[in-house]
């Protein structure tokens, strides 16, 4: 992948580089499935007043065209502010920091998708193929602290889009607002189903060591063939609760997301994933159902239908059921969890084995916001 800038999506691109708005090959009539790539195609987003579709005329021509396979493409997005604030009651945090758009873990459940169709792109394959990242990050995320008018609460990372996909090796964005939230000792929370987060321990530990930093790590499934299809560029789950196990050796608290549940799909794993996560050292747990907004509704049935077939309508049919008979149920207290005997039954056995074993329900942790220097204050005590 190589670092490319964002441009107009009228201009065009001399060096033959992605620009905003081009997008990748995979287009509704081009949907199957592709190595390391969870959705199977490429349709326009809602946005869109044209769709294309290749067609096969009868002359020939130039295949490639058709079947070249999307290529992941890295390029930087001008950032005038990093943190986002949230007013939902259904997530337990005020702000958060994205430091990528676009994920190239492929998860096909990806709630995050739909935010691509405002570049012009698709949530489909362009969402895990076109990235943004933000070169400036933690320097705009340090003016940020600096302002007068700012309240210091937890920041989490990876409330969109995963901080720990694979670009972030090279580039190295997360680490760089990790360093900073450590120079000014303010509270940070990172949700992840990546192993790369272990680089990052060193801050990680010296933050938690103060109260500042905790760690939920996604375990979706157990299963590696499942994992291989519905969150393709994502660590396996062994490497996931061994990830849980160094981070909780690391002396930071550690939980585990299950995120999302899909009915007929994973959720006979509930229990073995919570024992196998508390086994490897998670004290705290949580779940939110599978939710199909916008254009992952489409994606997902696509995804359902090519992998399994056999349970496709019985999983279409349970999750309308939690969804008071709808796909989707945006309204807040119904969005993460859905409703009903089926979901009824979910709680309890998730309470049940929490309990059981010993994990606090929840993601949500108090951390300490009173040690916060903002950038600069030490300066300004200087001149005192």
């Amino acid at each position: 992948m190589r670092p490319t800038t964002r441009r107009p999506p009228s201009r065009a691109a001399a060096d033959g580089a992605f620009v905003s708005g081009q997008r990748a090959p995979g287009g509704p009539a081009d949907s199957r499935p592709r190595k390391g790539r969870g959705a199977l195609s490429n349709p326009a987003g809602r946005f869109e007043t044209l769709e294309s579709e290749a067609v096969d005329d009868g002359w020939p021509g130039d295949e490639s065209e058709v079947s070249a396979e999307p290529e992941s493409v890295v390029l930087t997005d001008a950032a005038r502010g990093v943190i986002s604030r949230n007013q939902s009651p259904d997530v337990p945090f005020e702000q958060s920091v994205n430091p990528y758009r676009g994920c190239e873990h492929g998860c096909v459940y990806c709630y995050a998708r739909p935010t691509h169709a405002w570049l012009g792109l698709s949530p489909g394959l362009d969402f895990e193929t076109r990235l943004f990242y933000k070169p400036d990050a933690p320097a705009r995320l340090a003016e940020e602290l600096a302002r007068p008018g700012y309240r210091c609460r937890t920041i989490v990372l990876g409330a969109n889009t995963d901080p720990y996909q694979p670009v972030e090796r090279r580039l190295g964005i997360t680490r760089g607002l990790l360093e900073v939230l450590a120079a000014h000792r303010h509270p940070v929370s990172v949700v992840t189903k990546g192993a790369l987060i272990e680089r990052d321990l060193d801050l990680l530990a010296g933050l938690a060591a103060d109260g500042l930093a905790s760690v939920m790590v996604s375990v979706t499934t157990l299963d590696d063939e499942l994992k291989r299809t519905l969150e393709p560029r994502t660590a396996a789950p062994a490497r996931r609760l061994a990830v849980i196990r160094r981070v909780a050796d690391a002396g930071v608290p550690v939980g585990t997301l299950i995120a999302p549940v899909i009915p007929a799909i994973n959720d006979h794993e509930l229990e073995d994933i919570l024992a196998a996560a508390a086994a490897a050292g998670a004290d705290c747990a949580a779940w939110i159902l599978l939710r199909l907004p916008h254009e992952v509704r489409a994606l997902f049935e696509e995804w359902l239908h090519e992998h399994l077939p056999d349970r496709a309508e019985r999983v279409l049919s349970l999750l309308r059921q939690a969804r008071g008979g709808r796909d989707n149920d945006p309204r807040f207290g119904h969005r993460m969890r859905g409703s009903g005997p089926w979901v009824d039954l979910l709680e309890r056995r998730f309470a049940l084995a929490c309990r059981r074993l010993g994990l606090r329900v929840g993601e949500r942790r108090d951390l300490a916001t009173d040690l916060f220097r903002p950038p600069g204050a030490a300066d300004q005590l200087e001149l005192l």
